[in-house]
């Protein structure tokens, strides 16, 4: 046998366009890509009528296990993913209890998906004012980079960092060359705005989005953008919800370090729910909708958007954040957990709703440009060397989103109900099929992809 497998027949989106092609597969790798291959193989997948993308790698979610894991957990989170096209994630610090803030919380959460991850996965390692003797100890782990929160994380366990933790863990990340990556609010606004609406008695769903202006996003870019600018760090944008902001990371780009080693290096990610949802959204839906930052008005949405389609946007993250259906129901809506369930519906909500972006572009937001910014070799692309990491895609087929179809532990996505476009019919993790029109299949582990070291 020449291949273990060859799919044949699909319409494959690689960085040069999308053609009819073949795929040849061996020891989990691309070896072949071509018109008709000649040659035999253990198994042959019929494509025709398909489209075959780069699967799906999401840089921002919260599976939250060891610890949380009624909240999600590797096995529903990753198995939700792979359905939507999902073949790699990189899991966030929190919630997983313990956060990941040391070795130990690192192994175990290592451990954790190793044992029930059906893709293959990364681990971020966190940023806070109890964890700064410990960065360097993650980034022999293997860590993705440092997670660090400039307004309060919601859990007690996971402090933010204040500006003078987050400038001095930016200086060891600059040293040992690993990316932080920062959620940007002010604090000193979104607390006092915050306490001000409860004193008032202010409980609703629009006093909530008002508490988190834009203008509490764009400070805190710009204010992480300045300490990049100091210490030389690598600089991630997590969750940008304004075209403000993202302008604000465009700019940074054209800064140069004060030591004059190059420009400044800052990237920016978006959420689908920033795209596709509005406030309106919040106050129709609920808890199922509420997130920090918040949904914005449909003028900032379409704002956002020519952000997306200008190359202002670096790519787009789920930041999926699940809880249990009691942490997301109360009369006060600051109470509720703030978290959008949306790992599954990426690929689909950007083919439903393309805005003219073309395929190559939707796989460089939602796959290629993860993993080059990341320094993770060998996936993000469909590449002959490269990991056989694919999502085939009937780009023909519209269904309505029903809570049935999803993977995840809790089911809460405010897409339910929404007609979409594009159904992920067959998705492989280094050539093992582990999804197939919309079900799992076969046992398939993932690996943990370390971060190479420069």
């Amino acid at each position: 046998m020449r291949y273990d497998l060859i799919i044949r027949g699909g319409s494959v989106v690689t960085p040069a366009g999308v053609s009819a092609a073949d795929i040849g597969i061996e020891d989990h790798r691309i070896v072949e890509i071509g018109p008709a291959l000649s040659g035999a193989a253990r198994v042959e997948l019929d494509a025709h009528g398909l489209t075959v993308f780069p699967g799906v790698i999401d840089p921002h979610v919260h599976f939250n296990e060891p610890g949380r894991t009624d909240w999600e957990g590797f096995e529903t989170g990753s198995t939700a993913l792979a359905a939507g096209g999902g073949t790699c994630f990189f899991d966030m610090p929190l919630n997983s209890s313990p956060p990941t803030l040391d070795r130990a919380s690192f192994d175990a959460k290592r451990a954790a998906g190793e044992r029930s991850s059906i893709t293959d996965f990364a681990l971020w390692g966190g940023l806070t004012p109890q964890n700064l003797d410990h960065l360097e100890e993650l980034a022999d782990c293997g860590v993705i980079g440092f997670k660090a929160f400039m307004s309060g994380s919601g859990i007690d366990d996971f402090g933010r960092a204040d500006d003078l933790t987050l400038l001095r863990g930016m200086e060891i990340a600059a040293r040992l060359n690993l990316p932080v990556a920062v959620h940007a609010e002010s604090e000193e606004l979104t607390s006092r705005l915050t306490d001000e609406a409860r004193r008032n008695g202010r409980r609703g769903v629009r006093d909530y989005l008002a508490t988190r202006p834009i203008v509490a996003e764009v400070d805190a870019i710009r204010r992480a953008i300045l300490f990049a600018q100091e210490t030389g760090c690598s600089l991630h944008i997590v969750h940008i919800s304004s075209a403000a902001g993202s302008i604000e990371v465009v700019e940074g780009k054209h800064l140069y370090r004060k030591d004059g080693s190059g420009a400044v290096d800052v990237t920016g990610e978006t959420c689908p729910h920033y795209l596709f949802l509005s406030d309106d959204d919040v106050a129709r839906l609920g808890s199922s909708a509420k997130c920090a930052p918040p949904l914005r008005n449909k003028e900032e949405v379409e704002a956002l958007w020519m952000q997306v389609l200008s190359g202002g946007i670096d790519f787009i993250g789920s930041d999926h954040s699940p809880a249990p259906a009691s942490l997301k129901a109360s009369e006060d809506f600051f109470d509720i957990w703030g978290g959008i369930a949306g790992v599954q519906s990426t690929l689909s909500l950007l083919l439903s709703q393309t805005r003219g972006l073309s395929a190559v572009r939707i796989a460089e937001l939602t796959s290629t440009n993860a993993a080059r910014r990341f320094g993770i070799p060998g996936k993000g692309t469909i590449a002959v060397g490269h990991d056989a990491d694919l999502a085939l895609v009937d780009m023909n087929a519209s269904y309505t989103l029903l809570r049935e179809h999803l993977l995840d532990r809790h089911k809460l996505s405010p897409y339910v109900g929404r007609q979409l476009r594009g159904q992920v019919r067959h998705t492989l993790v280094r050539g093992q099929q582990v999804i197939r029109d919309g079900a799992p299949v076969g046992n398939f582990r993932g690996k943990f992809i370390a971060r190479p070291r420069a």
